[in-house]
């Protein structure tokens, strides 16, 4: 009997309090992708997730006033960066303007991860991006 490799996978889950740094998210999150080997296979993709996580709990805490769950599932063929806030409010990409500081962050997180979907959840919604690893080199 073959195994099903979405069966296989391996998470982390962390919690980050409104006003809680973002660094604190990026810098958990770089040490997690250490250890699937991301830093020394995919570097690049490895960049990509890190600036989608800061995106996205930036989002959390900025426009959904909330706290964020950042959960991160590998399942052998991808990386779900999943970011869980209490606002029910689905996010829609702006168009700024090109002084604007802000309001390019789902454009960002799009066009960094293979995929980006939104699920509305009882008690808010989550927003998780998907990443494989470069094809030249998988994480271990």
């Amino acid at each position: 009997m073959t195994q099903d490799p979405s069966m296989r996978a391996v998470g982390w889950a962390r919690s980050l309090p409104l006003g809680s740094s973002v660094k604190t998210a990026r810098d958990w999150t770089r040490g997690h992708l250490a250890t699937l080997g991301w830093d020394r296979t995919s570097p690049d993709v490895a960049d990509s997730v890190v600036l989608a996580v800061s995106e996205l709990v930036t989002n959390a805490h900025v426009h959904a006033h909330s706290d964020a769950q950042l959960i991160l599932t590998w399942d052998e063929r991808c990386l779900h960066v999943t970011v869980h806030d209490g606002s029910p409010r689905i996010p829609e990409q702006r168009s700024p303007d090109d002084g604007a500081l802000g309001g390019r962050g789902l454009f960002l997180v799009d066009a960094l991860a293979d995929e980006v979907r939104t699920h509305p959840c009882p008690r808010g919604k989550d927003v998780t991006a998907c990443f494989r690893p470069s094809p030249s080199g998988r994480p271990d």
